[in-house]
């Protein structure tokens, strides 16, 4: 019969990650492809570079509101699963656990299988366009699988990993702007320009020019930040989570911020915005600049380097979404195996394996678009919700140990719930059905969350304090 002690490394996640793997995990598992093509679409949005620039400023800001928030709650918190555990701490384990549902088994898998079909893609660009739709998808799973099996070693051997291609992807977004800057026989007099007369191929008429282009814009330059808040996932696995979680989160978010700024100027001082706002929806300005600057294998160039941007956001995808169903089967609301880690790598073996089935199947059926497109209303009501935490926390648990405060509160979070109330309204009358549907995916949960939560006591906001490793 296992000892008590046993039983309980069986499920203890180990802590091994310092400042600089966690920050390199934040900045590999944003930077994706939509550094690289968003340019385009914010053009015709709001027309004016400047504006798109100050879109991808306010962007920023809000982000880094969030993680302000969320670094408060992660160094008060630090488990596994991250808004898992802020969620259930102040409203409750039924909003949790509808939280974990929907992050395990949508977002995190549907996200997942997207984002590696994405990889194959920019590989068939590369081999000019050989490989059918079967192949794609079989390739796509055999990158699921793959990343998967990497993610099964130990989160110290997995953090030096994301270091190394942190490094490449902010070398690669530099070189971009580098390239834009000093390659490409630009000129600054495409900043008094603009791009209104493009041709916006897939832009709809709606999100062009005045306040709306603005708002579609701003949620472009969202969707390139998008992510970090899934950091605080592995939080049981950072070293003084206290200290590192808040600097991590605050460094990465800045390091963002100033990378994005800097690539889109040198987008605009090598194109005008009208010929950005030409780009074909399939292309990439990125591409489109490095082309001007290097010739035809610039953009030979930019893909491999976005195949390898993509491959690494999978890489810290797959470790992060992870942690949710762990930490859940940990708390007795999934199946017992999932809670269980490795004893010589110290990963929840059981979890990564769920993930990746899931993620491998989406990639199969096709349709992992439209279900991300679905969750689009309800991942923004569960990141508020996190939010919203700090406030319900800092009333019912006052005297709680709290490493970091946030700055600014409570102006800061407000400032973070007021946008995100906006986008929810404007994706609500934007895409309903869409919306609605998502909702009720999420409350497909409820069945499975009373099955498991049967005869279980209720917690209290403090319980989540007590269990905290």
């Amino acid at each position: 019969m296992a000892t008590r002690n046993e039983s309980a490394s069986a499920h203890t996640l180990v802590r091994s990650l310092g400042f600089v793997p966690l920050t390199a995990m934040l900045v590999s598992g944003v930077i994706g492809a939509g550094v690289f093509l968003k340019a385009r679409a914010m053009t015709c949005n709001v027309g004016t570079p400047g504006l798109v620039l100050l879109a991808y400023a306010l962007g920023g800001l809000l982000t880094l509101c969030g993680a302000l928030t969320f670094a408060e709650m992660g160094a008060m918190l630090p488990r596994a699963g991250g808004q898992y555990n802020y969620i259930g701490a102040a409203f409750g384990r039924s909003w949790a656990f509808l939280y974990g549902w929907m992050e395990t088994i949508l977002d995190g898998a549907g996200s997942m299988a997207a984002v590696a079909m994405v990889v194959i893609i920019f590989m068939n660009d590369l081999l000019g366009g050989a490989l059918s739709t079967v192949h794609v998808q079989w390739l796509a799973v055999g990158v699921i699988v793959a990343v998967s099996l990497l993610t099964l070693a130990s989160i110290h051997a997995n953090g030096m990993v994301a270091a190394g291609v942190s490094a490449l992807k902010v070398l690669l977004v530099a070189g971009v702007g580098v390239a834009g800057f000093l390659l490409s026989h630009g000129s600054a007099v495409h900043f008094s320009q603009s791009g209104a007369a493009g041709l916006c191929e897939g832009v709809p008429p709606g999100a062009r020019l005045g306040l709306a282009g603005f708002g579609a814009a701003v949620i472009g330059a969202l969707w390139s930040y998008n992510g970090w808040q899934m950091l605080l996932s592995v939080a049981e696995e950072v070293r003084d989570p206290g200290r590192t979680i808040p600097r991590a989160l605050i460094s990465g978010i800045l390091v963002l911020i100033v990378l994005y700024l800097f690539v889109t100027a040198g987008y605009y001082f090598a194109l005008d915005p009208l010929a950005i706002a030409n780009v074909r929806e399939s292309g990439s300005v990125a591409g489109a600049v490095m082309v001007r600057a290097l010739g035809e294998s610039g953009a030979a160039v930019v893909s491999a380097g976005m195949m390898l941007s993509t491959l690494g956001c999978l890489h810290i995808m797959d470790i992060l979404a992870s942690r949710v169903p762990f930490a859940m089967a940990r708390d007795g609301l999934l199946p017992a195996p999932l809670a269980r880690v490795s004893p010589r790598t110290r990963s929840p073996v059981g979890a990564i394996v769920l993930v990746g089935v899931c993620a491998s199947l989406f990639a199969f059926s096709g349709t992992f678009d439209v279900i991300t497109d679905m969750i689009v209303f309800v991942l923004l009501f569960f990141n508020s919700l996190s939010v919203a935490a700090v406030f319900v926390l800092r009333r019912v648990l006052p005297d709680a140990p709290r490493p970091y405060r946030v700055w600014g509160y409570p102006f800061t979070p407000a400032l973070f719930l007021v946008t995100a109330a906006a986008l929810m309204i404007n994706t609500l009358f934007a895409m309903p059905v869409r919306a609605l549907a998502g909702i009720g995916i999420v409350a497909l949960g409820l069945p499975v969350y009373a099955w498991y939560a049967r005869g279980r006591p209720k917690m209290r906001a403090d319980d989540w304090l007590e269990q905290s490793p």
